[in-house]
């Protein structure tokens, strides 16, 4: 062959040589070269004389045969050698454990999940409905008696789908049951109906400590449990729904019973580690039920979970109607540091009125989400904006009451106005502890999946 024939042929030859498998040999090569300068870097003032100077000759034969277009085999025995001598010499560098690689990997993996949590996207639930409907917290779905819940597969699939869990209380024998509510004045009365819970530990993901409600109802005086997560705040719907099929129902019962005579009244345990009680009323619940038959039969759906937005607030303020997510650690009437998401309703110097169903803002009606019209409409689901003092420990927006956001502050309030623990309650977020806006509803994989609103 004419040295010009060579020359036309030689970069098809490396071609054909790179795609036969010597390419990845040459890329292997590379990899091990690398190794060599990570081990030369990190233990050069341990290595012996002779350790280096083997290792300099194996380094330079490898890339000698490199530089000349060595076939695969020539580059194999190269990087064997080389592979030896690093053997001996790469103390913790080379060979690493599988121990050593895993920690290796789990910590950038760590170490690059937090960046993004703290400087771009963090995860979020919802836990309550102070929110719903634009954004729900846990719901529970309730199944009768004689109706059919799910089966073993139905509910692996809700399970994986909606975060589906299911919960219900057998009856330990054939009777009567009743619940116990705690008593808030001298009778219950609508929209202030709470059924006695024990505040306990319990489990998440069975082994993960979590505080858990347990509540107990008795059958013919026997006493059969359970417990919701802490948060839940759907169980006096459950039992509504189960017994009676909806509130109304519930309080013609209770005022048929109050008219009949009084109610027994007794003392409650408040919690396992705790000495404090609280005075309840049993209401018998007018249904028998036999032994080994749920009581009450549900599942706990999850909350709405999200990523918020950490990025755009370094850049740019909040605007009224925006949902925003903020840590509740330096407003005192909380009273310890969790997250909180609501529609921020007003900036400092704002003035804030309600006047029910319409919440007003500098003296108009407030306009910048969808949410506040819907309420201000009540459009259902969404009932109207209530008077702070309709809800339970509400000290701003009274009837008739002006607030002014001071400096450096958000007046914050939930879509669910009525049943909405907010600024009406605890007043004012601090401007320095927002955290971030709602960017997407990634889980579960209902129609409010999407980005946020």
């Amino acid at each position: 062959m004419s040295s010009l024939s060579a020359a036309l042929l030689f970069p098809f030859q490396r071609i054909g040589r790179f795609f036969s498998g010597g390419g990845k040999v040459r890329r292997a090569a590379d990899n091990w070269l690398e190794l060599a300068q990570k081990v030369r870097s990190y233990r050069s003032d341990r290595l012996a004389e002779a350790e280096r100077a083997e290792l300099d000759q194996r380094e330079e034969d490898l890339r000698r045969d490199l530089r000349e277009n060595a076939d695969a085999g020539k580059l194999r025995l190269d990087i064997e050698a080389l592979e030896d001598v690093l053997r001996r010499c790469g103390g913790a560098v080379y060979p690493k454990s599988s121990l050593a690689e895993n920690v290796d990997f789990f910590l950038v993996a760590a170490i690059v999940i937090l960046g993004i949590r703290t400087y771009f996207l963090q995860p979020f639930k919802i836990p309550t409905n102070s929110m719903w409907p634009t954004y729900y917290g846990m719901t529970p779905e309730v199944f009768p008696p004689g109706t059919a819940a799910p089966g073993a597969l139905a509910q692996v699939f809700r399970f994986v789908a909606f975060g589906a869990q299911r919960r219900q209380a057998i009856a330990p024998r054939t009777g009567q049951v009743s619940a116990q509510y705690f008593l808030i004045g001298d009778r219950l009365s609508p929209g202030r109906v709470y059924l006695a819970y024990t505040v306990k530990t319990g489990r998440k993901w069975l082994f993960l400590p979590t505080e858990v409600h347990e509540y107990t109802f008795l059958v013919d005086g026997v006493p059969a449990t359970v417990q919701v997560p802490a948060d839940f705040d759907g169980f006096e719907a459950v039992v509504m729904q189960t017994f009676f099929g909806n509130e109304a129902n519930f309080f013609k019962h209770v005022i048929a019973l109050q008219k009949a005579g009084p109610l027994e009244t007794s003392l409650f345990k408040l919690g396992e580690a705790s000495d404090g009680y609280g005075r309840v009323v049993t209401i018998p619940l007018g249904r028998t039920v036999e032994a080994g038959q749920p009581i009450v039969r549900f599942d706990v759906m999850t909350g709405d979970q999200l990523f918020v937005d950490r990025l755009t607030y370094h850049f740019m303020r909040p605007k009224v109607g925006q949902g925003f997510v903020f840590r509740t650690g330096n407003i005192p009437a909380i009273g310890k540091d969790d997250y909180f998401i609501k529609h921020l309703v007003g900036l400092p110097g704002d003035v804030m009125e309600v006047r029910a169903p319409v919440l007003y803002r500098n003296g108009a009606p407030i306009t910048g989400a969808d949410a506040f019209d819907l309420n201000a409409r009540r459009v259902a689901p969404y009932t109207g904006y209530t008077y702070g003092d309709s809800i339970s420990g509400g000290h701003y927006l009274a009837k008739g009451q002006t607030v002014t956001v001071p400096a450096n502050s958000f007046f914050a309030m939930g879509d669910n106005s009525s049943n909405s623990s907010d600024s009406r309650v605890w007043g004012f977020v601090p401007a320095a502890d927002v955290v971030g806006r709602p960017l997407f509803v990634y889980y579960p994989f209902t129609r409010r999946w999407g980005w946020g609103r």
